[in-house]
């Protein structure tokens, strides 16, 4: 019987040992034994796959050939750690968790420990799981979440474009009444000025042109040698009226040219002094009876300036003292230049601008109340105006009934920019 016993309890034995057996080596995880000195004893087929190795190659390394490089210097420290007080644990599910292949490839993992003791000493197995594919699915999850949250934010912001959208809406909506208003307002503004303009230019056209027209005729009347004065008074008064008939056709075209956007500011190298004075000599033409000019310059002569622009501004502001001034008045033109600005000052002793009339002098066709009969369209103050700001600069004044108008314009002296 007790043969039959010891039988029996060999044949359990070995069922038991093939059962674990086949446990082992049937494991859909990977199971890998290790000595307390951190050396691999045991691997079932399943951690051979896993890390790449043929079986017999893992047994008697260190575990960690199994960790990767950058890691293994703190694994080392780690393992004493848990070996001086050994027990049951998961890691992975809170841990970035990593394992090498023998390829060097790296892969995410989970891992438990549990210790064991036999005869042979203290061991511990660690079950081993490959979770590349749930990390892949865990980054998919993370990202379908981003783009959930940007739809969310782009809905979001949709949203609150849409409920400005419709705030505008309701604001211009709200202001539909008040710009009809201002739209009715600016084109009963445009058709007065039209009208103004007609009116000036068929006046201010009609006057040289009569001039003209009668100062021809008469220089036929004066065929004798006896009578060249008076032939060379009716031709200065044809040129006199040619040149005012010129002039109101360049306000005419500059106007033009400043609503078609061109006229644009490019700035050359100018000898400042060189220039003025030829500007005085040749507006002198214009000089009523004793009437002078006197030009002075201060500081840099070589300046960088729109030549054709700062002519245009300079004869007009010129024009207009030389008109608005009695006989034998002194008119001054004063320049001066520090390498940044351009100082200008035109100073006359003319019959001054009404204080009236001063915040308008810029308007177009706006002429002063005491402007009498002196020819003008009412254009070139608003020209001057334009072009020191097509110039970046700036154009002030101050005037005296009376006493005469102060002109005064900055200017930058600078390249042009490409």
């Amino acid at each position: 019987m007790f043969s039959t016993y010891i039988e029996k309890q060999t044949d359990a034995m070995t069922r038991h040992i093939e059962m674990l057996d086949a446990l082992f080596k049937h494991a859909t995880e990977g199971i890998v034994v290790v000595n307390k000195e951190g050396v691999i004893v045991m691997l079932n087929p399943k951690a051979l796959e896993l890390f790449g190795f043929e079986e017999g190659e893992l047994v008697n390394e260190n575990i960690e050939s199994l960790i990767p490089r950058r890691l293994t210097k703190k694994h080392v420290s780690h393992r004493n750690a848990y070996l001086e007080s050994p027990h049951a644990r998961g890691m992975g599910s809170s841990l970035e968790l990593f394992a090498r292949r023998k390829d060097g490839s790296e892969f995410p993992v989970e891992v438990s420990l549990s210790p064991f003791k036999t005869s042979e000493g203290q061991f511990v197995v660690s079950f081993v799981i490959d979770i590349t594919e749930r990390k892949k699915q865990e980054n998919i999850i993370q990202e379908a979440n981003k783009e959930i949250q940007k739809l969310n934010s782009e809905l979001e912001e949709r949203v609150n474009q849409r409920t400005e959208e419709l705030a505008k809406a309701i604001r211009k909506i709200e202001q539909s009444q008040e710009e009809v208003m201002r739209a009715l307002k600016k084109e009963r503004e445009l058709n007065n000025m039209k009208s103004q303009f007609v009116t000036i230019a068929s006046h201010e056209f009609r006057t040289p042109l009569a001039t003209i027209l009668s100062s021809a005729a008469l220089i036929g009347r004066y065929a004798k040698s006896e009578e060249e004065d008076k032939r060379q008074k009716h031709v200065s008064r044809i040129k006199s009226a040619v040149t005012n008939l010129t002039e109101i056709l360049n306000d005419f075209m500059s106007i033009g040219k400043l609503e078609e956007g061109r006229i644009h500011s490019v700035p050359v190298f100018t000898m400042l002094p060189d220039f003025c004075q030829g500007l005085t000599e040749e507006i002198k033409g214009l000089c009523k009876e004793g009437q002078q000019i006197l030009f002075t310059h201060e500081g840099n002569s070589e300046v960088w300036v729109d030549k054709q622009l700062l002519r245009n501004v300079i004869f007009n502001l010129l024009s207009n003292a030389i008109k608005y001034s009695d006989p034998y008045k002194l008119i001054r033109l004063n320049v001066k230049a520090d390498g940044k600005i351009i100082f200008i000052e035109i100073i006359d002793q003319g019959i001054g601008i009404p204080e009236s009339d001063q915040i308008h002098i810029f308007d177009r066709f706006f002429r002063a109340q005491n402007a009498g009969n002196a020819q003008g369209t009412g254009l070139g103050l608003n020209i001057v105006q334009n072009y020191v700001d097509l110039m970046g600069g700036e154009v002030s004044f101050i005037s005296t009934m009376g006493k005469g108008t102060t002109f005064t314009i900055k200017l930058p002296d600078h390249l042009p920019t490409n």
